[in-house]
């Protein structure tokens, strides 16, 4: 999530010795995902996939408050109706 404290120190710190002072919160965010905080800070999601391989960030996606992650095996088309995106899994709701 964005506009929010978590890990905002971390990110902060991490951004400032590398320079990189002038990115936005988001762009901040992106860049330390990118850069291993996802597995240093939730180290149960990436441990390993469910047929025990590695997990790897594939893709970023920015939303208008939060971060959408691909994590897999291998990039893949994800499956929208166990997304925890709001804007993918909210149709689903209102279908149901």
């Amino acid at each position: 999530m964005t506009g929010t404290s978590f890990s905002s120190r971390e990110i902060q710190e991490n951004n400032e010795s590398s320079g990189k002072k002038n990115l936005s919160e988001i762009e901040r965010l992106e860049d330390a995902c990118w850069n291993g905080l996802v597995q240093q800070m939730l180290p149960e999601i990436v441990q390993k996939s469910a047929t025990d391989k590695n997990l790897y960030l594939w893709e970023v996606k920015e939303g208008s408050s939060f971060l959408e992650l691909q994590l897999g095996e291998i990039p893949t088309e994800g499956d929208q109706y166990y997304s925890i995106n709001p804007y993918s899994f909210l149709k689903y709701e209102v279908l149901s």
